[in-house]
């Protein structure tokens, strides 16, 4: 399995975008607290929290394999222009993570490297949970808009 580049190549993918995540988070976590949302700061901090523990897993798992773990395509901070900028922002990024935990399990099943298709399922749960979590969020906010 460490020998598979396209193994490789899903977990330095997933590492650079959780990595990135963080940085992501703790930049709207501070631009939240500037703007006096304190709810919404604490809410930033534990996401970035969350991505963190994320990397962890696959840096462990990249050791495990014998793999560098080499997490350094990380794409320009979109912090967003408003509240609901950066949720819809976040949501984007969701999204392509999302797709991409779905490809690397659905690959990692077919070569029946069982525990790391099980490392991105897990991922995949959680992000998809994060998922419902902003646009229940933006629903939300949508709701306080019209009322």
């Amino acid at each position: 399995m460490a020998n598979d580049p396209r193994m490789t190549g899903y977990l330095t993918r997933a590492l650079s975008a959780e990595m990135a995540a963080v940085q992501q988070y703790l930049t709207q976590a501070s631009l939240t607290a500037m703007w006096q949302l304190k709810e919404y700061s604490s809410r930033f901090r534990r996401d970035a929290e969350e991505e963190l523990g994320h990397a962890q897993q696959l840096i462990e798992r990249m050791l495990i394999l014998g793999i560098a773990s080499n997490g350094t395509q990380l794409p320009p901070i979109r912090p967003g222009r408003s509240l609901e900028e950066m949720l819809l922002i976040d949501r984007g990024l969701e999204i392509d993570v999302i797709r991409l935990y779905e490809e690397a399990a659905h690959y990692c099943a077919r070569m029946r490297a069982e525990e790391l298709q099980a490392l991105f399922a897990g991922l995949l749960q959680e992000e998809l949970g994060h998922l419902r979590d902003l646009d229940h969020l933006l629903i939300e906010m949508h709701r306080g808009a019209t009322s």
